[in-house]
């Protein structure tokens, strides 16, 4: 296993060494129906604006999406996943050289958009509900999101149960790495996610954000995504448009804790958060690298 200070995240020609502050990744929504704002990026025009934009604002990964996997959504037939999200990726990688990631299950949706410039699968499933995915991604040597999921989008919300969620997350992580290594994944390429709302209650998703230092013991780097999420609604008693400033208490708190990329909406908010917060809890000076 590696150690904290030798985690790097290899994805195609992009290589994300172990930072002192957690990088980010802006989602990008091509959907008319997901629970945050659904519609507003739903053409490619938009999207591909919400993408630059999030680029500018300090987002390193921009997180492209053409099927909501909010708590009983249905599912979105692979040619309407890809009609949505190819023409955002390839404009967008004619404009930008950050890293693009595509959020989907489908091996399909995966090849075409690595072929036009994505460079990490970002996978509810973990790659495990296509069984192309695995040789999707050693074939393009992506960098690959291995996420938690309990069920399915339709499911994973009736009433989720765990004996130690901790612990079975971990032990999922740990048998889903090696089943990658022996599938031909470099162990570099893999980033865990501990999947926050997919098949959790508030109380699971508050045990797995506590635990980020326990899942650092399995030595790849750690993604958060809890931008916005239902969970925050019993912390806050905030409705999804307001629960930006929950959001960033949870971000900082996850930075102190020391996790790696965290997907959220509001990338201009974090970045200046992350800054103020790193050069007073971590004397960063704010003009320097963060390596």
């Amino acid at each position: 296993m590696y150690t904290s200070s030798d985690v790097r995240w290899c994805c195609c020609e992009h290589t994300f060494e172990k930072s002192r502050q957690p990088r980010l990744m802006g989602i990008v929504n091509v959907t008319p129906d997901s629970f945050s704002d659904g519609g507003a990026f739903f053409s490619t025009d938009a999207a591909v604006q919400q993408a630059l934009d999030l680029a500018s604002h300090g987002a390193e990964i921009l997180d492209i999406g053409g099927e909501s996997t909010r708590p009983g959504s249905l599912p979105v037939a692979a040619d309407e996943e890809i009609r949505r999200v190819i023409p955002v990726i390839r404009e967008v990688r004619k404009h930008s050289r950050q890293a693009i990631s595509v959020d989907t299950t489908k091996a399909q949706v995966a090849r075409k958009a690595l072929e036009v410039g994505a460079n990490i699968i970002n996978d509810i499933s973990g790659l495990t509900f296509d069984v192309e995915m695995v040789a999707v991604a050693r074939d393009y040597k992506a960098g690959v999101i291995i996420n938690h999921i309990q069920g399915t989008p339709q499911t994973m919300q009736h009433n989720p149960v765990y004996t130690d969620v901790v612990q079975e997350v971990f032990d999922f992580f740990e048998r889903r790495i090696n089943q990658l290594i022996d599938g031909g994944i470099s162990a570099e390429s893999i980033c865990l996610d501990p999947g926050i709302g997919f098949g959790k209650t508030a109380a699971h998703n508050l045990s797995l954000l506590r635990a980020i230092p326990h899942f650092q013991k399995l030595g790849r780097p750690l993604l958060v995504g809890h931008s916005r999420k239902r969970f925050l609604k019993q912390l806050t008693g905030r409705d999804v448009n307001e629960r930006e400033y929950g959001t960033l208490g949870v971000s900082l708190a996850l930075a102190q804790l020391g996790v790696d990329f965290l997907r959220i909406h509001d990338v201009a908010a974090h970045r200046d958060s992350l800054l103020a917060y790193s050069a007073v809890a971590l004397n960063i000076d704010p003009e320097q690298p963060l390596q």
